[in-house]
C-alpha cells in the first residue's frame, strides 16, 4: 500500500494575542479554548532589514529592536509559563501541552517595514515569520524527559506549522529548532524551540542545495539517501536505528558529538512522513538526547537541535534530516570556535566521528 501523510494527532486551535500577533494551542485531548490576552501590549515590531554582502554573497538580517527582548528572566517571571492570576504571560491560558505563537521581538515578521535598496548596497524588509513553540506547561521539564506522547505531539506541530508557513508566499524556508542549555546563549530556561520562516535560503542550506544539485544531475539520484546507504554499509558511525529512521555521526562531523537522524524513506519534509514514521522518529529523536546527555556525568548537555527540511518547492528532490550537535567535548570543556573557524570556516574537529559514534552507542 502506497505511503499516506500522519495525521495531526493533537486538535489545533488558533487565537490572537493582544498586538495581534497569531498563537496556536495543540492539546493532545480536544478542549474548549476561549483565548482573551489582556496584556497591554505595544504594537508589533518590525524594523528589522536584510542585507546582501557582495564580498561573500549571503544575506545578512539587521535587527535592532531584539536588543530589548526578555533575558534571563527568574523562574517566576518565565513570559512561556501559563498566565495565572496577577501575571500575564505571552500563554494566556491556566494549562497547555504544546503551544506555538509568534515570537514577540522577531528578527524576520510580516509586519516588516521600508523599502527595498538597490545597488551598491543592496536591503530588503526583513519579511518572513519567527514563532516560539513551547514542548509543556512544566517549566522544570526537558524535551530529553517528556512523555512518548508529548514528543509526538511536539512533532505534530511542527510538522503543522511547517506546512502553515511554507504556504506563505514570501517563504523561502522553514528552520525548525532548538537550543538547550547556557552555554549555548539559551535566554528562556523554559523548554522550547523556535521556528523562523525565511524569504530567502540561508546560507548553509544552499549549501547543500548546491551539493544535492550537483549529485543529481550527475547521478540522478538524491545524495542523502546515497550517503545514507554508504554510513549505513559501513556501520562505524552509526549509533541507533529503527524501522524507519538512521542516527549517524556525520563522517566529516564538525562538532564534537554530532548526530544527523535521517528517514530510510526517501521525504522531504516532516508534513510528508506517515503516522509509523512520526512515531519511530519521537522515539529515536528522544534516544539520541539520552545518548547526548549519557556521554558524562556534568549534568545535561548544552546542544543545538535542527531540521533540514525542504526549500520552498523542492519537497520531492530533498531528503529530511534532523541535525543535533553539542559544543561540549568534554565535562568542563567547551568547543570555542577557534580563528581558523570564524575567521575563513575551516573546521577542526578533536574527536574522530568514530570515536564519538562508539561512546554514544554506549552512553544509554
Amino acid at each position: 500500500m502506497p505511503n499516506t501523510p500522519a495525521p495531526t494527532t493533537p486538535v489545533a486551535t488558533s487565537a490572537k494575542l493582544a498586538d495581534g500577533r497569531e498563537i496556536w494551542f495543540f492539546d493532545e485531548q480536544p478542549t474548549l479554548r476561549s483565548v482573551h490576552d489582556e496584556r497591554p501590549l505595544e504594537p508589533r515590531a518590525g524594523g528589522s532589514q536584510l542585507r546582501w554582502d557582495r564580498l561573500t554573497a549571503t544575506w545578512t538580517a539587521v535587527a535592532g529592536h531584539r536588543q530589548t527582548r526578555t533575558f534571563k528572566p527568574p523562574s517566576d517571571e518565565c513570559p512561556l509559563c501559563p498566565s495565572v492570576d496577577g501575571r500575564l504571560t505571552e500563554i494566556p491560558a491556566e494549562s497547555y501541552d504544546v503551544v506555538a505563537f509568534e515570537n514577540r521581538f522577531p528578527a524576520l515578521s510580516t509586519v516588516a517595514v521600508g523599502e527595498a535598496t538597490g545597488e551598491p548596497f543592496v536591503s530588503q524588509p526583513g519579511r518572513g515569520r519567527c514563532e516560539v513553540v513551547c514542548f509543556t506547561s512544566d517549566h522544570e521539564q526537558s524535551f530529553v524527559d517528556l512523555p512518548p506522547e508529548r514528543v509526538r505531539t511536539v512533532l505534530a506541530a511542527l510538522a503543522h506549522r511547517t506546512e502553515q508557513l511554507t504556504a506563505m508566499p514570501e517563504v523561502a524556508y522553514v528552520f525548525c529548532f532548538e537550543n538547550r542549555g547556557e552555554e549555548i546563549g539559551v535566554t528562556l530556561q523554559h523548554p522550547h524551540g523556535q521556528i523562523y520562516a525565511m524569504p530567502v535560503l540561508p546560507p548553509r542550506i544552499e549549501s547543500l542545495v548546491n551539493a544535492a544539485d550537483a549529485h543529481r544531475e550527475a547521478t540522478g539520484e538524491c545524495l542523502q539517501c546515497a550517503v545514507l546507504a554508504d554510513e549505513i554499509a559501513d556501520g562505524s558511525r552509526v549509533v541507533a536505528e529503527n524501522g524507519t529512521f538512521v542516527a549517524y555521526v556525520p563522517y566529516a562531523g564538525r562538532w564534537p558529538y554530532e548526530i544527523r537522524v535521517v528517514p530510510r524513506r526517501h521525504v522531504g519534509s516532516l508534513p510528508g512522513l506517515t503516522a509509523d514514521e512520526m512515531d519511530d522518529l519521537a522515539s529515536l529523536y528522544q534516544e539520541c538526547l539520552r545518548r547526548m546527555d549519557g556521554l558524562d556525568d556534568a549534568g545535561p548537555v548544552p546542544y543545538i537541535a535542527g531540521w533540514q527540511q525542504a526549500p520552498t518547492g523542492r519537497e520531492d528532490t530533498w531528503h529530511l534530516a534532523a541535525e543535533i550537535f553539542t559544543i561540549r567535548r568534554a565535562p568542563g570543556r567547551l568547543k570555542y570556535l577557534a580563528g581558523i573557524e570564524s575567521g575563513v570556516a575551516l573546521w577542526v574537529n578533536d574527536i574522530p566521528p568514530e570515536t564519538a559514534a562508539e561512546r554514544l552507542r554506549t552512553a544509554f
